[in-house]
């Protein structure tokens, strides 16, 4: 009897990997490999209901994969240490550089393509640009040990010769979404937002300490992860109906390409109440001033290039979303 043909995905029990398998659920697929530390009880919520046929811990997945020898069609690599205040590096390079190369590795030895999340953590302060040029990796000068640990991997990646055949690594910007209550201090703006409007009716945001940006006036590249999910899906398909050429592995930017301030994300957050903002500027904690950033907007041409057609949920309707249909209700995605 041959082998069902399965899907590999690490971080199953994170913010996207858990709405990865949600919507793959969706699509009637349910022949899923889950790969996280599955012991973490406030995680459970992420994955418990979700349909899949075997559940992994990631420290045992190699040795897993020897003995079982699955017939894997495809691996979407999400896990990942996603702390930017981990200022520990070797905490970063154990899990984002050298499990992510076990990943690759695994996935070039058996002939099976891979997309992997990378971060916009990687282009620092944003001094060259947010072009997802392969040859420019190399010069580029994050800002923290995550940020550092994702390049490192990345160039890691575009250096090598023996690769996976079809591959993509995702450059994700600011995402947010349902399923992210776990990440506490790293979760999105949005869901602090809203536990503080409903706490206090009031919503405190970082202080300036530019001259050129006027407080709430900081600017990000803010995602939603259901449109992340419609990228991934998409790079799928096309990968797996041989549309996507070896020309096209690389590096690619995951955002809207439309900068927005954090004024308008929790005016957003305040409508989606149906309140009036009431925002307040605090003090911006040290341990992340000399790393923040104030301009992040992806380039999207090349994935345009790629032929990738679908245009983004905006800013309002993004965040209407994940309020009224999640944060409000409780919901899990």
């Amino acid at each position: 009897m041959e082998k069902q043909s399965l899907i590999l995905i690490t971080g199953a029990a994170g913010f996207i990997g858990s709405c990865m398998v949600q919507y793959l659920n969706e699509q009637g697929i349910e022949n899923i490999i889950l790969v996280d530390k599955f012991t973490e009880a406030e995680k459970q919520k992420n994955w418990k209901h979700k349909k899949f046929k075997y559940l992994v811990d990631r420290e045992l997945l190699l040795e897993w994969l020897d003995e079982n020898k699955p017939k894997i069609e495809f691996v979407i690599h999400l896990g990942a240490r996603t702390d930017t205040t981990e200022f520990d590096y070797n905490i970063h390079r154990e899990l984002n550089v050298e499990y992510s190369e076990d990943v690759w590795n695994y996935c070039t030895a058996y002939n099976i393509p891979l997309i992997y999340a990378s971060s916009a953590a990687t282009y620092g302060n944003g001094e060259l640009g947010y072009d997802d040029d392969d040859r420019m990796l190399g010069d580029l000068k994050p800002l923290n040990p995550y940020g550092v640990s994702k390049n490192e991997f990345d160039k890691w990646a575009i250096q090598q010769v023996n690769a996976p055949p079809l591959w993509a690594g995702l450059k994700f910007f600011n995402v947010y979404g349902p399923n992210e209550y776990h990440k506490e201090r790293m979760a999105s703006v949005i869901f602090h937002a809203c536990k503080q409007i409903e706490t206090h009716g009031c919503v405190k945001l970082f202080k300036s300490y530019k001259e050129e940006f006027k407080d709430g006036e900081q600017l990000r590249d803010f995602i939603y992860v259901k449109d992340i999910i419609k990228v991934i899906w998409w790079m799928y398909n096309a990968m797996k109906k041989l549309e996507w050429t070896t020309v096209k592995n690389g590096i690619y930017n995951v955002g809207t390409g439309k900068a927005r301030t954090f004024n308008d994300l929790v005016n957003a957050t305040f409508a989606a109440f149906d309140k009036q903002p009431n925002i307040t500027y605090i003090d911006m904690p040290n341990d992340i001033k000399d790393t923040y950033q104030y301009f992040t907007e992806a380039s999207m041409l090349k994935l345009k290039h790629a032929g990738y057609e679908e245009s983004f949920i905006s800013l309002e309707e993004g965040v209407d979303d994940y309020v009224r249909n999640y944060l409000s209700k409780k919901e899990y995605y």
